[in-house]
């Protein structure tokens, strides 16, 4: 189904989005006519060669559907890389980046911590996409070819890793269950095919953990959130693979309190489309990203049970100014081109209006024992974890 009022597809992106929908209508028909909106999630993102991160459309900049820190400036990659460098002093090892997207962050972290001479052996990442490793290559090759030859691409997390892990919009992007109170009980919400068309249909929770995680939240009629079981099973796999050292999320979302506050009733699930917000998570599969806002406090508890330490919690503003984001801003030469932009950059980074206040940071610790890391010495919100 298209929109009038939003971009086109092309004629093989539509061929794509119909060919996935079919796939998934007939894993819906396998499954006795219902599956989870995670599974349905999951397939939409991630099924080879059709799924959002697995085909081959744009999905990041100025041609894609969002634009990420790291296209927006590249001095968040020199923030991100000073806090990882004062890690590395301690641990050693190298870096493992999950997700990475363009390869920009790469890119910048690997040319900040070569000016810190703090270059690791290895620059991991992990990264399931094939299309987005070319991308990386090609990105690594294009903006720092001296140092692309670090870049080691791996299928699965080492099973053991010395070094500092770090994940930009990697969270929100994992396959979250999405849960409705009908006024009585909590029910799951499910997809099903509905004459042809992909449509939700909800039905009585029989996953007593799923059951027993919705009891905190608010008794509504109607009131429907997303509890994001993955992404807390995949902080406890970073757990089990980092033996010593640091692991930096950089995500949008809220503590629980906020998070399932009763006037978010309506959850956080949205779509992004060509730079426009949908509503409609059944809008072309494959063509269109699934997120949903990280409830931080559930990644606290999933760490902190997993046998990580809390290094620090805060808003994305406060992490980037005591990275010391302000102070390489200022050695620019005012005046230029590239400082106007730069200085627009850093209002979109840093602003509570725009990504300062909604996108936080959260970093976990195995065996550390030095002082804070830059970036993680500001204000302090781990008390609302």
């Amino acid at each position: 189904m298209t929109n009038p009022q939003l971009p086109t597809p092309s004629d093989e992106a539509l061929q794509a989005s119909q060919a996935l929908i079919l796939h998934i209508r007939q894993q819906i028909k396998e499954s006795g006519g219902w599956i989870s909106f995670a599974d349905y999630m999951r397939m939409a993102l991630y099924t080879p060669g059709l799924g959002y991160y697995s085909g081959g459309a744009a999905k990041f900049g100025g041609a894609g559907d969002f634009v990420t820190a790291p296209e927006i400036s590249p001095l968040f990659g020199t923030c991100i890389a000073n806090t990882l460098a004062h890690a590395l002093q301690e641990c050693g090892g190298d870096v493992l980046e999950i997700g990475a997207g363009t390869g920009q962050l790469a890119a910048q972290i690997l040319l900040e911590l070569e000016r810190l001479d703090a270059l690791p052996s290895e620059y991991f990442i992990l990264e399931l996409s094939g299309e987005l490793r070319e991308r990386q290559r090609k990105t690594l090759q294009t903006l720092v070819p001296h140092l692309a030859h670090k870049a080691r691409w791996l299928d699965d997390l080492p099973r053991q890793f010395v070094g500092v892990m770090v994940g930009n919009e990697v969270l929100d992007a994992m396959p979250c269950e999405l849960v409705r109170f009908n006024g009585y009980h909590w029910q799951q919400c499910g997809v099903v095919e509905n004459n042809g068309n992909l449509a939700f249909e909800h039905r009585a929770i029989t996953d007593l953990k799923l059951e027993v995680a919705c009891e905190p939240f608010p008794h509504i009629p109607q009131y429907t959130t997303e509890i994001q079981q993955e992404a807390q099973g995949f902080i406890n796999t970073l757990a089990a693979s980092l033996q010593f050292g640091l692991i930096l999320l950089i995500d949008y979302g809220f503590p629980a309190r906020e998070f399932y506050h009763p006037e978010r009733s309506m959850g956080t699930l949205m779509g992004h489309y060509r730079h426009h917000s949908i509503h409609d998570p059944f809008f072309l599969p494959g063509l269109t990203d699934i997120t949903c806002h990280v409830d931080f406090s559930a990644i606290y508890h999933a760490a902190n049970q997993a046998g990580l330490s809390l290094e620090g919690y805060t808003s994305q503003a406060s992490y980037l100014i005591d990275a010391g984001i302000l102070e390489r801003a200022a050695q620019m030469e005012t005046g230029s081109v590239e400082y106007l932009r730069m200085s627009t950059a850093l209002q979109k980074l840093t602003s509570n209006t725009e990504m300062g206040e909604l996108f936080k940071v959260i970093a976990f610790s195995k065996e550390l024992q030095g002082k804070t890391a830059p970036g993680l010495g500001g204000r302090d919100r781990s008390g609302e974890l």
